[in-house]
């Protein structure tokens, strides 16, 4: 294992739960991807067939062999918590030169959360999203408060990636990247 702080270490697992493991096996395997696919067109009203599904479906399903590319260490078709962290671990010590399945991620939730098309998220689309993994509506609006500094930072996808790349990297407990997955405080 990895000598990552507690604190990136419940960050990670956050997401890992909440995000990855939709189906609650206790691993990420290509079933959670495909529960996700079927979950963000729901909450999109993205039926299926639909250029947006099927874009929504190709990028999760390449972000699905890419993580299961990098972390995979073992080859069992799944990604234990222990691979996850040491994954996350690596790229923060590259996070300039993110994998492209990093990058992809990344661009595909800023594209989910951005639901207007215009460019940027504000508080209604980034709580849409939020909610539908679990995170209360309160706790989504708070959330979004710390990362766009009381709304004085429109949140583009530039400040979406650096926002990103706080969240996987900061060992800061302020740090506002340490919201953009809808939880205000990870405990």
């Amino acid at each position: 294992m990895t000598s990552i702080s507690e604190f990136r270490k419940k960050k990670l697992l956050y997401i890992f739960n909440v995000f990855f493991d939709v189906n609650r096996s206790g691993t990420i395997e290509k079933k959670d991807f495909e529960i996700a696919v079927e979950r963000i067109c729901e909450v999109r009203n993205w039926p299926s067939g639909t250029p947006e599904a099927d874009r929504t479906k190709d990028i999760l399903m390449s972000v699905w062999e890419g993580l299961r590319t990098r972390a995979d260490s073992n080859q069992d078709g799944q990604v234990s918590h222990e691979e996850w962290i040491a994954m996350w671990d690596d790229y923060a010590k590259n996070a300039e030169q993110p994998a492209d399945w990093h990058r992809r991620y990344m661009e595909f939730m800023f594209d989910v959360e951005d639901t207007s098309g215009d460019g940027s998220i504000d508080v209604e689309e980034f709580t849409q999203v939020c909610t539908c993994f679990g995170a209360t509506k309160a706790e989504c609006e708070q959330a979004f408060q710390r990362f766009s500094q009381n709304n004085s930072v429109l949140v583009t996808r530039d400040v979406f990636a650096e926002l990103w790349k706080e969240y996987f990297v900061s060992e800061d407990p302020n740090a506002g990247g340490n919201c953009i997955f809808g939880k205000p405080n990870i405990n």
